[in-house]
């Protein structure tokens, strides 16, 4: 039987799988039910499996052969904040959670070609199974590898899937460089002097200054940014005031920006300090200012030339040329798994997801993964490790 036929069979069991983690999504660094999950099942593969890093991490080591080679594939497992608002029987048990990014997907995928894998071998050298904590936003591709991850698991290369709506499904996109925008988060907090709103002049209204640094802000990514570099500032927070009738004695601003170099990561950051402290300091306010307040800022998602090439072969093996965009947009969304690729060349790709009609937008309430790209998903993995550590 054919490697198609047989990752086709294991296509009711992924199903099940993918379903099972969205009924029940757990968000970042509380994964505990839904690596066990994983880990029980990767361990009834007969695979070696390790827990633990990176708070929930799961990592699974298969070796077959002779070979000295070691590739590390990469699945996240977080869900996210948001209430479902799907009305089917796979969706959220737990209210105020759901898998609104396909993260239950990406695991059921990589489940898949672990059990494929241990079950055929036909690849000489090991495989690391790696099933993520916390991609969203709280970095936990950074606590896996600060927790000695590559020390544990010295894999030559590493590479990560992730789907994408309106990318006809099945189909592939990557190319080597940039593939996804860095990300920062950024909170400034200006403190005036409170009064009543009928006598401003007896006080240093903190809002107005706000308002006015909310619109300079806008200028960096037109004015201070080379224009052929893209690049966003978003303000996503305002907070102040709680009454009518008195200006608040504090303003509270958040937000963040994006890019694809590290240079207009620090000319922009730069620029925010010298617009904060220069309107600040013409409004006789004070502020303070804090980059990534709780979590560290994500890199560019960067693929390296030799990896790239490698899974353009794979994708184009999998779901034939036409069906491979090897010159896809730049996404300003960010990944964490940026920072696996800073410490090990390799590739990261897109698999389509299909129309995003009806809300099937990525972080969006009606948001679903398609089940019917398990088995490309699965082949592309297995077909990846078979020709890595031929």
């Amino acid at each position: 039987m054919s490697r198609a036929n047989d990752i086709q069979q294991l296509y009711a069991q992924m199903r099940e799988w993918r379903h099972h983690l969205h009924r029940f999504p757990e968000t970042a660094f509380e994964e505990t039910q839904t690596a066990k999950f994983i880990a029980d099942k990767l361990a009834s593969f007969g695979l070696e499996v390790h827990q633990g890093l990176g708070e929930t991490g799961v990592v699974a080591t298969l070796t077959a052969g002779s070979g000295d080679k070691k590739i590390a594939l990469r699945a996240d497992m977080d869900a996210l904040f948001i209430q479902e608002q799907n009305s089917f029987a796979h969706k959220s048990c737990h209210d105020g959670k759901m898998h609104a990014c396909g993260h239950d997907g990406h695991s059921a995928m990589l489940l898949g070609a672990a059990c494929y894998l241990a079950e055929h071998r036909n690849f000489s050298g090991t495989v690391y199974f790696i099933f993520q904590p916390a991609e969203e936003g709280r970095a936990g591709a950074k606590r896996m590898i600060d927790d000695g991850l590559f020390e544990k698991f010295p894999a030559d290369c590493v590479f990560g899937l992730h789907n994408f709506p309106d990318i006809p499904p099945g189909h592939f996109a990557v190319k080597s460089g940039a593939m996804m925008a860095s990300f920062d988060c950024f909170e400034i907090i200006i403190a005036g002097q409170a009064t009543h709103a009928a006598m401003p002049h007896l006080g240093n209204d903190a809002i107005v200054a706000s308002a006015k640094l909310i619109t300079a802000l806008q200028t960096i990514v037109s004015r201070t940014v080379n224009p052929i570099d893209p690049a966003v500032v978003s303000i996503t927070q305002i907070h102040a005031g709680n009454t009518w009738n008195a200006l608040p004695e504090s303003v509270l601003l958040r937000g963040t920006f994006r890019c694809f170099s590290s240079e207009a990561q620090k000319i922009i950051a730069d620029k925010i300090t010298r617009l904060v402290n220069a309107i600040c300091e013409g409004f006789e306010v004070s502020a303070k200012i804090k980059f990534n307040p709780e979590n560290p800022g994500y890199p560019v998602t960067f693929n390296a030339k030799a990896e790239t090439e490698l899974a353009l072969q794979v994708a184009m093996a999998v779901a034939g040329k036409d069906c491979v965009d090897q010159q896809p947009a730049l996404c300003m969304g960010s990944e964490d798994f940026a920072f696996m690729l800073q410490e090990k060349p390799g590739c990261y790709i897109w698999i389509g997801n299909g129309s995003s009609e009806n809300g099937c937008l990525l972080h969006n309430p009606h948001y679903d993964f398609n089940d019917r790209i398990l088995p490309v998903g699965t082949a592309y993995w297995v077909k990846l490790v078979e020709t890595v550590l031929r």
